[in-house]
C-alpha cells in the first residue's frame, strides 16, 4: 500500500470508492435513494475536480497498486492552525487493515502548522466514531449539517489537538 497525492486521472477511481463506501455504510442509515443523492451532489466529478485545487488542501489516496483502497481530503484553515477532516474512507475490504491510521497519518504530516484536526461522523456510524476514539479524537460539539451548510444531516463533531 502506498499513499500519493491524487489527480485527475484518479477522479472515476475515486468517485467509485466513495459510491461504493457510501452505500456500505449508509444506505441502512438514510436509504438507498438518499445515499445515492448524496454521492451524485457531493461525489460528482466536478466536485471531486475541484478539490484537486482547492486552496489549502490536500487530497490523498491509498493505492495497493492495482486499485484504490482509500483516500482522505483535508482543508487548513488561512493561518493554518486548524485543519478540517473533510472526507476520509476506506473501501470496505480494506476497513480494519490500517489504510485509515495511514491516510490520517499523510493528512497530520501535510500540515507542519496545523495544531488541530477537527471533523464531522454521523453518530450512527458507529464503525467511524470508535476509529476517530482510538485516534484520540474527542467529541466537542455537533452539527444538523453535516458536509454541508442546508445539508439537514445532523453530525457530531469531533477534534484532536496534534503537535
Amino acid at each position: 500500500m502506498f499513499l500519493r497525492t491524487a489527480g485527475e486521472a484518479d477522479l472515476a477511481a475515486v468517485r467509485a470508492l466513495l459510491v461504493e463506501t457510501w452505500h456500505d455504510t449508509y444506505d441502512a442509515i438514510y436509504g438507498r435513494e438518499k445515499v445515492t443523492a448524496i454521492t451524485d451532489e457531493w461525489h460528482s466529478l466536478p466536485a471531486l475536480r475541484a478539490q484537486l485545487t482547492a486552496p489549502n488542501s490536500e487530497f490523498v489516496v491509498a493505492d495497493d497498486g492495482t486499485r484504490l483502497a482509500g483516500l482522505a481530503f483535508a482543508v487548513a484553515a488561512e493561518d493554518g492552525k486548524t485543519v478540517r477532516l473533510r472526507q476520509l474512507y476506506v473501501r470496505p475490504g480494506f476497513q480494519g487493515k490500517g489504510t485509515g491510521g495511514l491516510l490520517f497519518e499523510e493528512i497530520v504530516d501535510s500540515f507542519p502548522e496545523a495544531r488541530r484536526i477537527e471533523l464531522e461522523v454521523e453518530e450512527a456510524n458507529r464503525r467511524a466514531v470508535a476509529f476517530y476514539e482510538a485516534l484520540g479524537f474527542q467529541r466537542v460539539g455537533n452539527t444538523a449539517n453535516c458536509g454541508c451548510q442546508g445539508s439537514g444531516i445532523p453530525a457530531l463533531v469531533y477534534a484532536k489537538t496534534v503537535r
